[in-house]
């Protein structure tokens, strides 16, 4: 049972939410991406995605296709996310994710990606743009080595294939709240609790739903039914205005608005 696995498990049985914070590795440089996830474990976050910057972003919105391009103009490269991450890995007390394309974990290669992700410290990958026909052999060896492989479903997924990409699937679902792209959003379409409800009814594996919120009213409409929430573009977009001078200052932006979350996903029942 992987660290992510155990997280969700204790939370299930403490009738309680996951909170799941985005960020974009190497925005603006990956000693900030450190020193966040750091402050996400202090916070009590349940876990945190980071995204690996791609020159072709799948159903990113315009907050994080402008973080990943920022990331690749300073030079990020994978490898020097895995680094850091074994750097803090001691510093670090949460469940930590890469969320990446499939080209780049096909071409890092699939058991390679799995293994240098594990010694890094992640316990997982979403892979947003694997599609389920062709996803069997990561599926097998992220399970052979206890590797999360979350997948997405999102609005227009026909039922029976929600089951089948919950079958190749664990940790959590990425349930996809909106029909586009990602961004922070006042309004979230009214079936999404039922989609998510009866999705849950078919697996065990955790759903969360991610897409467009951000703030604490979505919590509430949305926690009763989900296992957990993903905020992105919200922290993303906070994110983009630090610079040298001001990191402290939006670090603490960043911390408030994250315990805000928390004490509105704590508050459901």
């Amino acid at each position: 049972m992987s660290l992510l696995d155990e997280t969700f498990a204790k939370l299930r049985s403490e009738g309680r939410k996951a909170l799941l914070p985005f960020i974009t590795a190497g925005d603006p440089d990956l000693d900030f991406t450190a020193d966040l996830l750091k402050d996400f474990g202090k916070a009590g976050v349940a876990a945190c995605e980071v995204g690996v910057p791609y020159s072709d972003p799948v159903a990113d919105g315009p907050v994080i296709q402008a973080s990943y391009q920022r990331a690749l103009e300073s030079g990020f490269r994978l490898q020097q996310l895995f680094e850091m991450r074994k750097r803090v890995a001691a510093e670090i007390t949460i469940p930590t994710l890469t969320m990446a394309s499939y080209a780049i974990i096909y071409r890092v290669g699939l058991e390679r990606y799995i293994e240098q992700s594990q010694e890094a410290g992640f316990c997982g990958a979403i892979v947003p743009d694997l599609l389920v026909e062709e996803a069997a052999e990561f599926s097998k060896l992220c399970a052979d080595r206890d590797f999360n492989l979350i997948q997405l479903v999102t609005p227009t997924t026909p039922r029976q294939r929600q089951v089948r990409i919950a079958e190749s699937s664990s940790g959590f679902l990425y349930f996809v709240s909106v029909t586009g792209i990602t961004g922070e959003r006042n309004e979230l379409p009214p079936q999404l609790i039922d989609n998510v409800g009866w999705l849950r009814e078919q697996t065990d594996v955790p759903v969360c739903i991610g897409f467009g919120i951000s703030q604490p009213e979505h919590v509430a409409k949305l926690g009763p039914v989900a296992d957990g929430l993903i905020v992105g573009s919200a922290i993303v977009r906070r994110i983009a205005q630090a610079n040298a001078e001001n990191r402290g200052e939006v670090r603490g932006e960043i911390d408030r608005y994250v315990r805000e979350m928390l004490a509105a996903i704590n508050a459901v029942k």
